[in-house]
């Protein structure tokens, strides 16, 4: 008996502990009206992806998830690039979160109201 207790002790330290996390709701949709609304929109996505690390291991995954949620003049950007997401040449795009998540990247498909999106991301010039 005591060998059975033992190693059942043994199996169950050998484990990694199980962390529990709640699932988030999805991100609202970002059309580009309101450009001050793509910061929460980036930064909402942000905090989707380590909480759920087993679907968002790839900025593939990432990117074409936050696409997912754009309409309006953000989402037509994209809408080219969809019907061939294994083309080499538009790849870069899908592929790479990081260029997603830049102000730049939705930047030109939001209108600029009264400088309103240049004082949001503080960008010079």
């Amino acid at each position: 008996m005591g060998q059975l207790t033992q190693a059942a002790s043994q199996r169950d330290s050998s484990r990694a502990p199980i962390i529990k996390t709640f699932s988030m709701k999805a991100p609202y949709s970002f059309d580009g009206t309101k450009a001050y609304r793509l910061r929460g929109f980036i930064q909402y996505c942000q905090l989707i992806f380590p909480n759920d690390p087993e679907n968002f291991f790839s900025d593939r995954k990432k990117v074409l998830y936050s696409n997912s949620f754009l309409t309006g003049r953000p989402g037509k950007l994209f809408e080219p690039y969809l019907p061939n997401t294994s083309n080499e040449d538009t790849s870069y795009l899908l592929n790479n979160w990081q260029l997603f998540e830049t102000p730049y990247s939705l930047w030109l498909v939001i209108p600029i109201k009264s400088g309103r999106l240049k004082n949001s991301w503080k960008i010079s010039g």
